[in-house]
């Protein structure tokens, strides 16, 4: 799974990036603790190839909830059934996104039950892009948001010493694909990425705690 992360890049590098045109209600960066129900940064295609950098709730809202708490927080949507589920199979069809991210968290315990945080992200750095799926979402009163779940699959070797789940992780020359401007196939990338592709270290337990922030969360110890 993945349930936090951070993100470094500028909004203008991210822009670049991703050849996107920003909104101009995006977070501010850098976030070294995003969390669930935090907006975060989402690139989705657009009309003629024009990729849009926005700003969405991470945690996917179905059409049927009546408030944002009407149900279980939908933060990711696994692989396996992201096709049949009624909340993620008509976004998986039409509605693929990227969430940008510099890299994740996750936890082990100790024998004494304490929690030991990790931090994943690429192998020689660079931006580490999630395969996610979106929804617009409106509420009885008229309340509207978009609202994002990051897609996550088994594990690969590097990762399953931590976790049995892990986020989907595009490459650049995926991108197109996912997002649905280089055809039909998507569903062939939503499978492990390569065990050479993170670099997994400890990181002090500072960010055990959501309100924990600054770049010391993810320095290695």
């Amino acid at each position: 799974m993945c349930g936090r992360f951070s993100i470094t890049l500028p909004t203008d590098a991210m822009a670049q990036l991703f050849d996107a045109q920003p909104d101009n209600d995006l977070p501010d960066v850098p976030n070294y603790n995003v969390c669930p129900t935090n907006n975060i940064h989402v690139i989705t295609g657009g009309d003629a190839g024009q990729r849009r950098l926005s700003s969405m709730r991470w945690g996917f809202l179905p059409h049927w909830y009546k408030k944002t708490n009407d149900g279980p927080l939908l933060i990711n949507a696994r692989a396996e059934t992201i096709a049949e589920k009624p909340a993620f199979r008509e976004a998986v069809r039409q509605r693929r996104a990227l969430v940008v991210t510099t890299g994740f968290y996750e936890w082990t315990k100790t024998e004494d039950g304490a929690r030991d945080p990790w931090f994943m992200t690429t192998s020689g750095g660079g931006a580490c892009v999630m395969a996610a799926v979106w929804q617009n979402w409106t509420g009885p009163d008229g309340e509207a948001l978009r609202s994002v779940a990051l897609v996550t699959t088994a594990a690969n070797q590097t990762m399953a010493r931590i976790h049995h789940r892990m986020p989907v992780i595009l490459a650049p020359e995926d991108w197109p694909l996912w997002l649905g401007e280089a055809g039909h196939g998507a569903a062939t990338l939503m499978r492990a990425a390569p065990d050479d592709k993170l670099e997994v270290f400890r990181v002090d337990r500072a960010v055990n705690s959501n309100r924990a922030s600054g770049p010391q969360l993810i320095a290695p110890i």
